[in-house]
């Protein structure tokens, strides 16, 4: 089936999912995380398709990405079930002003529509942005990436079968098997078929999607996230924040990618840093973090001397660019140059410092002595998310249920006239 016709197919359920009620739309949300344990078998045979193919390919980080386990699809159906917990977010009053005349006019939440979304290797994806989509009274038409196509077809039939059990139509919900860059194309340029694209994935899938839509598109997820660890940081828990920040989950979007150290405490801080990511996990069997160290930082520990494209990168793998500067203004000058807008977290306890660094970077999530890895739709109490929007328009920061829905005006009068 052409992708036209899997969207011609969704927008005919446009109208039932716009109209369903929260208690038919948490159903079917139930009868989807109850599919996903029902065929919990169906989905790790798939997968391991998957991983098998891929391991010729892609690297051990994201072979973590792309597998699935039962305790990680038990939490795919937790996420799914967490939704149903979440307000409507349709039909929601947001404001009403009665005019002079005596018209009353209220603006309302509804559903954006068609959301189409393109993305890479995790699977779990597939479930969090079905869930959303239908809870905000949206159809979805998902496109996958070639590493996880097995696993994303185990997983959209489990959650099509559950959407027909509770009386809604299964092809609310439409996923394009056709891996190629054609099919992507065809979701970026269906000009009237797609109310919303959301690309989520690597720089190179993102860059594609904002330059060669058609469509509205969101841009979301590269993420340069930085760490500033001030002179007034507290150096145990600065430690704490960054072990987590790199090494908890390399492979995702809200990973820190580059360090910035204030040089009062360099001297005391780096060292610790190297015995931390580098030694004790070698001895511990660990992947080491090879630190790119900028010239100041590498007079003081061992490491991989930085260029300038590392300040870059988006690493997404056990490498941290390493930079020292002399202030909290110059921190957030050079945060201000190179991040991407996905999250940045300051580490001090002047609250002078703290202040002047979330009024200045300008990114969808400034945190405050905390890990960048908390930027996430669960974290946030979304539920689950559709992806992070790392631009202004619409929507910033994790995409909930809110951010998947528009609003119209309804007026009411009594015969008035202009």
């Amino acid at each position: 089936m052409t992708v036209h016709e899997l969207l011609d197919r969704a927008a005919i359920c446009k109208s039932a999912l716009a109209t369903a009620s929260n208690e038919q739309k948490n159903r079917a949300l139930t009868e989807m995380a109850d599919a996903l344990i029902t065929h919990t078998h169906e989905i790790l045979a798939a997968n391991k398709a998957d991983i098998v193919a891929g391991k010729a390919t892609i690297s051990s980080v994201m072979i973590d990405r792309l597998t699935l386990t039962e305790e990680r699809i038990r939490a795919m159906a937790n996420a799914v079930l967490a939704v149903t917990k979440l307000p409507d977010p349709v039909g929601r009053l947001i404001e009403t002003v009665t005019r002079p005349n005596g018209l009353v006019i209220e603006k309302v939440s509804v559903p954006l529509g068609v959301l189409a979304m393109i993305y890479e290797s995790r699977p779990n994806v597939t479930s969090d942005a079905a869930a959303l989509a239908l809870k905000a009274g949206n159809v979805c038409v998902l496109r996958g990436g070639k590493e996880a196509i097995h696993s994303n077809i185990a997983i959209a039939s489990a959650l099509q079968e559950g959407i027909a059990n509770a009386g809604l139509p299964a092809d609310a919900l439409q996923l394009v098997t056709d891996t190629t860059r054609e099919s992507a194309t065809e979701l970026m340029t269906a000009i009237g078929k797609v109310d919303l694209l959301i690309p989520r994935g690597g720089a190179g899938l993102i860059r594609s999607c904002v330059e060669n839509a058609r469509v509205p598109c969101i841009e979301t997820g590269t993420g340069i996230c930085h760490v500033y660890v001030d002179e007034f940081a507290d150096l145990t828990k600065a430690l704490a924040i960054v072990n987590n920040a790199k090494t908890s989950r390399p492979s995702v979007c809200n990973a820190m990618e580059v360090l910035l150290v204030h040089s009062h405490v360099a001297s005391d801080f780096l060292p610790q840093l190297q015995k931390t990511l580098v030694a004790d996990r070698t001895e511990a069997g660990l992947s080491p973090v090879e630190l790119r160290l900028c010239h100041r930082a590498a007079a003081i520990i061992d490491g991989t001397p930085a260029k300038e494209q590392d300040f870059d990168t988006e690493f997404l793998d056990y490498r941290l660019a390493v930079k020292i500067v002399d202030s909290t203004d110059e921190a957030i000058a050079h945060i201000a140059i190179h991040s991407t807008g996905h999250s940045e977290s300051i580490v001090t306890e002047n609250s002078e410092n703290a202040a002047k660094f979330t009024a200045l970077v300008d990114s969808a999530a400034v945190y405050v002595n905390a890990s960048t890895r908390f930027t996430d739709g669960g974290e946030f109490g979304l539920g689950c998310e559709m992806g992070i929007s790392t631009q202004k328009l619409h929507a910033r920061g994790p995409m909930g249920l809110r951010e998947l829905t528009s609003y119209k005006y309804i007026i009411r009068g009594q015969g008035q006239i202009r």
